[in-house]
């Protein structure tokens, strides 16, 4: 692969975005005469002091989160990458280890990693996209697009909503231990399949919730029934080229084969590849199957927060809470006002958080298996912006 000489993200301190406004006026109510100041030391204490306490937040902030995240990741081991935004600005934006290990290539702010599930709010987009087009409707039932449905009952009563909500009820069926390799090539038309010949379902459509990686697959199938093309080159003229991801890209097949990192595992104390060609299912790209970057996916985040590509109307939809706590795919805690989704795959662990009501968005990607739990609830008290109260109980 080809050197990468570009810069990382400026990182930018906030002054008054940390502190209370009171606060950061009274920084700026400085004696009249610098001459008065100068003959009287105390008021030039006084001067640094205040000075020292306007800008001491906001310079600590990058140096904790540099701390969290050095503590995680080994410079000679996988890394990752992370970037957080508030507003317009960068607050931080620092990458860590290595994105191939034998290469010893660095990961950096442009690295590609996979984004595993979080490829679902794109898949997610386009189906919002088509309907806005007028060319599907989220109460379409299954049977429109599937008539190879086994049992034909259950294909009319699940419908496309059910699918962006995990609360189908259909199994997952895929014998992927028995035919792993199989499962190492299979698309999405293949692990969408097993499920077609379900008997029964494991609940009534929309009375409950199991996260469903099949589901996402035959959303896939439905974009390119709808649109007449593969689903990959919808999203990558629907999204990524109206919101400028120009690295940015979707599997299909082997591709990518090159300029994106590897994601790794400890297996008896080595790290073990673990990405395409050992993981089954890792083509079935409609469920995860999004590679891009830190600083492509602020790209993603400020084409959603501006209705690049989408209706303004449509992406506010999809952050309104459907079931409990998920929107149309999005993950919705209202109790930390959080609109967001994880994603594994293989050795790629990554998170990606926007915090709308403060304009907050933070993006970590790891290709190793890194402590995202633990990151996400550290990161967010740093932020202002956790709620150590005590979740609602979730009603589906």
């Amino acid at each position: 692969m080809a050197k990468d000489n570009s810069k990382e993200p400026e990182v930018r301190s906030q002054k008054s975005e940390f502190l209370p406004e009171d606060d950061t006026a009274s920084c700026f109510r400085l004696p009249a005469s610098i001459n008065f100041i100068m003959k009287h030391p105390i008021y030039l204490l006084a001067l640094l002091f205040f000075i020292d306490s306007c800008s001491g937040p906001p310079k600590q902030l990058p140096g904790k989160l540099d701390v969290l995240f050095s503590s995680q990741v080994k410079p000679d081991g996988p890394g990752a990458s992370v970037l957080i935004m508030k507003g317009d600005s960068v607050i931080f934006s620092k990458s860590y280890g290595l994105a191939d290990l034998d290469t010893k290539k660095p990961v950096t702010g442009k690295t590609l990693f996979n984004l595993g599930s979080i490829s679902k709010t794109f898949v997610m987009n386009s189906i919002l996209m088509l309907r806005d087009d007028g060319k599907l409707s989220l109460e379409d039932s299954l049977i429109k697009y599937f008539p190879e449905f086994k049992n034909k009952d259950i294909a009319r009563k699940v419908k496309i909503k059910h699918l962006l909500t995990h609360s189908s009820g259909l199994p997952d069926i895929r014998p992927v231990e028995q035919q792993r390799e199989f499962y190492l090539t299979a698309n999405d038309a293949d692990n969408w399949a097993p499920v077609t010949q379900a008997d029964s379902l494991i609940f009534e459509p929309g009375t409950s919730y199991e996260y469903s990686n099949p589901a996402f697959n035959g959303l896939a199938l439905i974009i390119e029934k709808v649109s007449g093309k593969k689903w990959q080159s919808f999203v990558a003229e629907r999204i990524f080229k109206p919101a400028g991801m120009t690295t940015s890209t979707i599997t299909d097949g082997a591709h990518p084969e090159s300029g994106v990192s590897h994601g790794y595992v400890m297996e008896n104390g080595t790290w073990t590849e673990l990405d395409y060609g050992e993981e089954p299912t890792f083509c079935a790209a409609g469920n995860g199957g999004v590679w891009s970057s830190t600083e492509e996916l602020v790209k993603y985040w400020k084409a959603l927060d501006n209705a690049v590509f989408m209706s303004a109307s449509s992406i506010q939809e999809s952050r309104e809470t459907k079931a409990g706590f998920i929107g149309w795919s999005w993950f919705v805690d209202s109790n930390n006002k959080t609109v967001s989704h994880t994603g594994t795959q293989g050795g790629f662990y990554c998170d990606y958080v926007t915090v709308p009501e403060k304009g907050i968005l933070y993006v970590m990607l790891a290709n190793f298996p890194i402590d995202r739990t633990m990151l996400n609830r550290e990161v967010l008290k740093l932020l202002g912006a956790w709620n150590d109260e005590p979740r609602t109980p979730i009603e589906l």
